[in-house]
This record gives structure tokens, C-alpha cells and sequence, in this order.
């Protein structure tokens, strides 16, 4: 197999290529609009042009469907090329000769096997939509399916399919040899029964739903049980090609029915999602056993300017939607929405929509409670603002949530709200601010328990009983389902705004957002940025593009970039986003992708960067610090990290000393603050 291709070749040809020659005969109706050229989106179905491209920035996006990228990207969507294919095109067109550099077997055999993973679900879910078709014990999913008012048409619009009753269906499909085999437990698609030394099917006896990319790849699958098993609804655990907090049910079949999607609307599961496009509601998507993350909603607010978060309407229903109104926060910006749609008690997408019809389930989006009003009406409880200590235990919980937010008009507009609502005064805001602490709208969720396996001990295939037979002579009232060839699923021609390669010297396009295109260099989906001992003050956020970082802190990153294993040493992480240390946010922000995703190596690092704002702009920062060697081994580099944390901490202590110092010179410190400093100064003497 050929080697990587080296970054520096990359930035030198898309350096020389002109990314309208790419386009021009690919791009229908390509003409000159002032700076830009506009033209029909290659990507999804259009009759007026809303595709864009700017020569001089190399970039383009559509403003229906969201596509973007480069002139790299573009050729790995439109042809379907993988990386290193688009890349050999591109140097055609410009005369280059394409270099490579030498990979282990390693890499190698990982890319080969992710591939084959991707080709392997693509495999099953065929299967199972042919048994839904097929197989004599297909009747129980069908009549499932039509009790939920599920038409053959749109089970075969989403790839619904049977995993039929048995313990290894798949397994003979696919193949026994021990190469498929460890290849299918590897996808997730079959348990290892240790003490037996045998395997099985994960999914048995279950209505199948195929997790899909934006590339409309199958990547994972979600199974509804038909009988009393539990889980009632099971999951594909994490594998190389499915990350459930990254991705999204229906979210690539929405894209394909919409032309110009400008709303998502966010449900509980797969069957609202489906119900709700039998109804022509084609904008719904669900999350995947999580809650609604900020790296979910980073992306969808990349695709549409409104979201509708759809919950029951009971105790729990305002509880989730408390903590995703707090997940909501620190990523909206101004020009995008966020609503709040509560149901009656006892219904979902699924069953409303079937109850209503699909006008009057839209007038209810219509009617959804906007994210302001909803903020303010969840604060507002149980607090009386007729008294002054109402008023101000609602601006100490308030306050420190807007400070929170994007800049912007809307975050401008709600502390205005809080001044209207008080009384106080804009410098009493800003005091408020400086010593308040964040607080939660809702409890913080417990971590889900692992579901309860739902096949315990391997047994003995069972004797499976015979199943009933289908109705005689024409009368199927599931004929509908026989006939799912007549039906067309949306083309998965891999196509969207995205790329994903595993070659490792990607630099990823960026894509654009229509608004600011740098985003902020502070990661605040993790972090409000308050201080850690005493009263800290709140640290100002910088807009300005990134600094070059000091020795120390680029020394650290450095270490961790080559040897990522290290970060799991890195302690009291939190507590460094206070430094006034240029680099410092790269170095927090390796830090907490590497402790959350253990084993993960650069390549992958860089490959989810690439599709988050907040954190793409470091791409090449990692890119430039990476094509250098390290300086020294592991074990020197887990002193040199554990000496460049130590000198961190001594920092942090002469930064607060130097706020405490402040304070005394103004005469605002308090007992605490006194105590405090003489402590502080102690330990910087001793230390």
C-alpha cells in the first residue's frame, strides 16, 4: 500500500489550484456574481442556485444542504473519491507528481480494516432489510410497523429491517471465517462468549434501524426488541466508524429530503424521527442514548438557523429540557434559534402527529417557547422578585449563565432583561458578575447505567416455534411490505460537507458558517472560565486570533502532541484556564479530548477537530508542531511535562497573588482575601 502523503505537498497544491476549475463542468449554471461565483448545488436538488464559491478565500458552500469546503473536498464529495484518490486528481490537473511517504503496517492494517468495517454494515443492512421482506417469522416486525401507521414506503425511505429470532443469522451471512468473524465483533455486531470461546449475534429477534453518517454510510445500528427481552431499544457500542455523542438518527436523511433545510427539530428516539416523516415532517432527528451535547448542537447550528428541542411534557421532560437549555447556552449566537416544545402528558412526535395531523403539529413548533423566554421562565420559579432578596438571588443565578454566551445581541438583550427585571443598575451587573459562580438549571444527569444485557449467560439456541402463517390468498394486510422494491431510498452517494479520511496528513477544510469564520479560540462548552480558589475573578475571553505560545506552554503541548498517552497524567485540568498564558487553551483542550478518549492518536484528534468550530483553527498550529521530531523520549518527556505542570501551578499562584494584591491596593479585599494572600504568599516562598 502507498505511503502518507505529506502535508507540505497538500498545502503546495492546493496552493496552485484554482478551485473554479475544479468546479467549472461539475457545477451546473457556474456563472460570475461580483466576487463570487454561484451556481446549482451539485449535492442536492435545486432550482434556484444556492451553491457558492469564492476564488479568492479557495472555498465554497451551498446554503441549502450546507456543503462546504475545498477544492479537495469537492472532489472527494462530487466523485467519490477517497483521500488519496482526490488528491491524485488534483495533481493531474496541475502536472504534480504526488509523493509518499513510508506507513507502518500498523496504520496500514487499520485503514484496511476500517474500510472493511464500513462495507460490512453496508452488508447487514441489506440483510435485514431483505428478512423483513423475506423471512416466515417477519410478521410480528410488519405488524409492529403498521400499528405504529408505518407504510412500506417509508420502512424502505430509512432502510428499517428484521433481525430475525436466532443466535447467529448474521454471522452465517456474512461468513465464519475467523478473519469475518473478528471483523463483525469489531463493527459491533457480534458478542464474544468468553467461557465458551463462541459467538453471537448482538442483535436478535429485533426491528433493525441503520445509523447513517452525512456521507450516508452505515456506521451503526439501533435494534427494538419484539419480545419481553430487555433493553427495549439496544444500541451498537462504540466502534472505529460510531461515536454516539457525535452523531445524530435521520440527520442524513433529512438532508437528502429537504432542499434547503433551515429547521432541525430534536426527539427522543428512532420512531418519532420516522413518524414524523410519514406525516412529510422530513426535519427530525434524534440523539443516540445521550443527551443533547454542545458538540451536537455546534454542528446542527452549521446546517439551519433554528432548532425545535421536542420533550414530554411532565416533570422529567422540563428536567431534560432544563439541562438542555444549559447545554444550549454558551453555543448559540446571534441569527440562530433555539425553542422548547413541550407535549401533553402520555404523547410523543410519533403518536401526536398521527392524532393531529401534520399542520397542527407544526403550528405547535410554531407556538415552541423561544430560548429566552424559556431561561427566564425556569429562573423565575419559586423566586419572588417582589423582594429584594429575590431579586438578587435571581441575579446571582442568572447572570453568570449570560456571561456565558456568545458576544453578541442576544446575550446583550437577556442581561438587559435581568437589569428590567431587578432594578439594578449596569454596574451593579458587572459587579454581580465578577463574584457570582455559575450555577445548573437542573440537577446534573446522572451517568446512564450501562443497559441491562439482555443476553446474560449464553444458552443453547432455543427451540425457536413456528411462525404463524401468513394470511391465504391475497389478503396480507401487510402487502404493503412485499412490495418495497417499488420504493427508492435517497441515493447514498456519500456526498455532504463533510470528508473523512484516515490518512493522517489531512489538513481538514474549514467549513463556512455564513458568519464569523474563526469562531472563538475559548472552548466554552467546557467551561465557564471562572477561578478555581476563593472568589476568583472571571477571566475575559479573548476574541483575537491565537497567540504564539510562551516556551513553557508551547514545550507542553508539544510533548503532549507527540506522546498523547501523557495527558492522562495532567491533573486539576480546569484550573489552568485561568492562566494569562498564550497557548494555554490548546494545551487544555488536547488535554480534555485525550482523558475523554482514551488511546485516541493524533490522526483521530485531527479528524473530529475538523469538524469543530471551536477548535479548527489549532489544525495547523498541530500541523506545524507535529512535523518536527520530538526532542526526547517518553520517559523524558513525562518529566519534562510533569517539571512544566509544577512551574503552571506557580503561575496560578502569582496570578492570584497579583488580583489579591489588587484588591488590597483598592481596598476592596475582604477578611477571606487577606487570609488568602498571606497563604498564598507562604506557599510561593516555601514552594
Amino acid at each position: 500500500m502507498a505511503g502518507r502523503i505529506p502535508q507540505s505537498f497538500i498545502d503546495d497544491l492546493l496552493a496552485r489550484v484554482n478551485i473554479v476549475d475544479v468546479l467549472d463542468g461539475r457545477v451546473n449554471k457556474l456563472k460570475r456574481t461580483g466576487k463570487n461565483y454561484s451556481g446549482l448545488c451539485p449535492f442536492h436538488k435545486e432550482k434556484t442556485p444556492s451553491f457558492t464559491a469564492n476564488q479568492d478565500k479557495q472555498f465554497y458552500y451551498c446554503f441549502g444542504c450546507g456543503a462546504g469546503g475545498n477544492a479537495l473536498s469537492f472532489l472527494m464529495d462530487y466523485e467519490r473519491l477517497d483521500f488519496p484518490e482526490a488528491v491524485e486528481e488534483l495533481a493531474k490537473m496541475v502536472g504534480m507528481e504526488v509523493p509518499r511517504e513510508e506507513r507502518s503496517a500498523a496504520q496500514q492494517q487499520r485503514e484496511r480494516q476500517v474500510k472493511d468495517i464500513y462495507s460490512l454494515l453496508e452488508k447487514a443492512s441489506t440483510f435485514y432489510c431483505e428478512q423483513l421482506k423475506q423471512h416466515p417469522a417477519r410478521q410480528p416486525a410488519v405488524g409492529y410497523l403498521q400499528q405504529r401507521g408505518l407504510s412500506g414506503k417509508i420502512a424502505k425511505q430509512f432502510g428499517i429491517g428484521l433481525a430475525p429470532p436466532g443466535w447467529d443469522n448474521l454471522m452465517q451471512h456474512i461468513g465464519t471465517e475467523t478473519e469475518q468473524v473478528k471483523l463483525l465483533e469489531r463493527a459491533g455486531m457480534l458478542i464474544h462468549n468468553e467461557e465458551r470461546n463462541s459467538y453471537y449475534d448482538r442483535f436478535r429477534e429485533r426491528i433493525m434501524f441503520p445509523i447513517r453518517d452525512q456521507r450516508g454510510r452505515v456506521i451503526a445500528f439501533g435494534g427494538r426488541v419484539l419480545g419481553d427481552a430487555k433493553p427495549k431499544y439496544l444500541n451498537s457500542p462504540e466502534t472505529d466508524t460510531f461515536h454516539k455523542s457525535r452523531e445524530l438518527y435521520g440527520l442524513y436523511e433529512a438532508r437528502q429530503y429537504n432542499s434547503k433545510l433551515d429547521k432541525l427539530i430534536i426527539v427522543e428516539g428512532y420512531m418519532d424521527v420516522i413518524g414524523l416523516a410519514q406525516y412529510g415532517i422530513t426535519c427530525a432527528v434524534a440523539t443516540l442514548g445521550t443527551a443533547t451535547t454542545a458538540q451536537h448542537l455546534e454542528r446542527l447550528f452549521k446546517m439551519v438557523s433554528e432548532v425545535v428541542f421536542c420533550f414530554d411534557g411532565d416533570a422529567a421532560g422540563r428536567k431534560a429540557a432544563s439541562r438542555a437549555l444549559e447545554t444550549t447556552l454558551p453555543v448559540i449566537t446571534d441569527g440562530k434559534e433555539a425553542r422548547f416544545l413541550f407535549l401533553p402528558e402520555g404523547e410523543d412526535p410519533d403518536s401526536l402527529v398521527r392524532q393531529e395531523g401534520k399542520e397542527a403539529f407544526e403550528q405547535r413548533l410554531r407556538d415552541a417557547i423561544p430560548l429566552s423566554s424559556f431561561f427566564f421562565q425556569i429562573l423565575q420559579k419559586d423566586i419572588d422578585l417582589d423582594h429584594l432578596d429575590g431579586r438578587a438571588r435571581f441575579s446571582r443565578e442568572a447572570l453568570p449563565l449570560i456571561d456565558g454566551m456568545q458576544p453578541g445581541l442576544l446575550q446583550q438583550m437577556m442581561r438587559n432583561q435581568v437589569r428590567d427585571l431587578t432594578g439594578l443598575s449596569e454596574q451593579q451587573i458587572e459587579d454581580i458578575q465578577q463574584f457570582s459562580q455559575p450555577v445548573h438549571l437542573a440537577e446534573p444527569a446522572k451517568p446512564a447505567p450501562a443497559p441491562a444485557s439482555d443476553y446474560g449467560r449464553e444458552l443453547p439456541p432455543p427451540d425457536w416455534q413456528s411462525p404463524p402463517a401468513p394470511a391465504q390468498g391475497g389478503d396480507d394486510p401487510y402487502s404493503d411490505y412485499d412490495s418495497l422494491d417499488n420504493y427508492h431510498l435517497p441515493q447514498h452517494n456519500h456526498r455532504g460537507p463533510e470528508f473523512d479520511t484516515i490518512n493522517s496528513s489531512l489538513s481538514p477544510v474549514r467549513k463556512n458558517t455564513g458568519g464569523n469564520h474563526f469562531g472563538s479560540y475559548e472552548s466554552r462548552s467546557m467551561s465557564h472560565g471562572w477561578q478555581r480558589r476563593g472568589k476568583w475573578e472571571k477571566r475575559e475571553r479573548s476574541h483575537q486570533p491565537p497567540q504564539p505560545s510562551t516556551q513553557l506552554v508551547h514545550r507542553l503541548n508539544e510533548i503532549l502532541l507527540h506522546y498523547p498517552a501523557l495527558a492522562q497524567i495532567v491533573p486539576a485540568l480546569d484550573q489552568f484556564l485561568i492562566l494569562d498564558e498564550p497557548g494555554i487553551d490548546l494545551f487544555y483542550a488536547t488535554c480534555r479530548y485525550l482523558k475523554d478518549n482514551p488511546g485516541a492518536s493524533l490522526s483521530m484528534m485531527l479528524l473530529d477537530w475538523s469538524d469543530d468550530d471551536n477548535r479548527f483553527h489549532w489544525i495547523d498550529t498541530i500541523n506545524a508542531i507535529t512535523r518536527t521530531p520530538p526532542l526526547e523520549d517518553a520517559a523524558s518527556a513525562e518529566q519534562s511535562l510533569k517539571d512544566g505542570l509544577q512551574k503552571l501551578d506557580q503561575k496560578l499562584t502569582q496570578q492570584r497573588i497579583e488580583v489579591l494584591k489588587g484588591k488590597m491596593a483598592s481596598r476592596t479585599a475582604t477578611r477571606e482575601d487577606k487570609l488568602e494572600l498571606n497563604s498564598l504568599l507562604l506557599r510561593l516562598k516555601s514552594g
